[in-house]
């Protein structure tokens, strides 16, 4: 048995840096896809020229074309337009929908059994794209925003206590965007309840931070969007599929029922191993926490219904 083979489609900030971390960890081999002639194969040789010295063995190549992905276990696709000031994620929808419609059709002729990982936004509605037109079953497709959105929440419960990001657990559902719902009872710091080290107002301060997490950086950085953190959090799901380690992370996952909803791609915690989502974890939800998930259950379908499918 050979190595794995990753390819990345779209090699911008997060495609490229998702490279970077696949290869550091020895995930396999990366495939960099991207229309620009010269950016991926000049992203990938920088990559692969700095295995030597970082002491990685990882194939990284470039292409402009799809045949190099051929027979992928993993595709993570970033390609599309990132969100721009005072743009909604909802602008990036018509324009971001025909390209990830045509990547799709190519990923799935080439590697049919490949697992898809989302990563353009808007996330869920373009997740719910990728499953639609790659007909494949729905543990194989999944959308990255969960593991990004609780980092962020992780990151700024950290930096209120002044403690290791890793002591600290964090969980949150829904959408991607402005109407997720995090869940303060269901986080800890070294297994103590959060409201137990952190009043309520910090607590909601904190909760709204990461509601704008996505927007902060883009007001801060002016010509682009997040990509150290959002390519890492795709990593961490490769990672868990690749190496079968039964994580439980929170995915944008196809719905058929859970959670009392249906046709919706939606972020619910999973486990994620070899085959893929191998299954979906119902938690028990308050009557507040209910409604803020119907809440942003009813802003994402708004979105998939915006993108027209027959």
């Amino acid at each position: 048995m050979g190595r794995k083979k990753i390819s990345i489609i779209g090699a911008g900030f997060v495609g490229a840096t998702a490279a970077h971390w696949a290869a550091e960890k020895e995930l396999g081999d990366v495939v960099l896809v991207d229309i620009l002639e010269g950016i991926p194969q000049g992203k990938a040789l920088d990559l692969f020229e700095a295995s030597p010295i970082e002491g990685f063995d990882a194939r990284v190549i470039g292409t402009n074309g799809y045949e190099e992905t051929k027979d992928s276990d993993v595709v993570i696709i970033t390609s599309g337009v990132p969100r721009k000031p005072g743009m909604s994620r909802e602008d990036l929808l018509d324009i971001n929908k025909k390209i990830i419609g045509s990547v799709v059709a190519e990923v799935v002729a080439r590697s049919p059994k490949a697992i898809l990982m989302m990563v353009t936004n808007p996330l869920d509605t373009m997740t719910y794209l990728a499953y639609k037109k790659s007909g494949f079953p729905r543990e194989k497709v999944m959308g990255m925003a969960g593991v990004l959105d609780t980092a962020r929440f992780r990151s700024f419960i950290a930096m209120e206590l002044g403690v290791s990001v890793e002591d600290i657990q964090a969980l949150l559902l829904g959408g991607h965007g402005d109407e997720m719902v995090p869940l303060p009872r269901y986080s800890t710091v070294s297994g103590i309840p959060l409201s137990q080290l952190l009043p309520k107002e910090t607590i909601d301060r904190l909760v709204d931070r990461t509601r704008k997490g996505g927007g902060e950086i883009v007001n801060l950085l002016k010509t682009g969007s997040a990509f150290y953190a959002p390519s890492a959090g795709v990593i961490q799901m490769a990672e868990a599929i690749l190496k079968d380690k039964k994580r439980i992370l929170p995915c944008c996952v196809y719905l058929n029922g859970e959670y009392g909803l249906k046709d919706i791609c939606f972020g619910v915690p999973v486990k994620l191993g070899a085959k893929g989502i191998e299954s979906i974890i119902e938690l028990e939800l308050t009557e507040e926490e209910k409604k803020l998930v119907a809440k942003s259950a009813e802003s994402v379908k708004k979105s998939i219904a915006e993108l027209k499918l027959p």
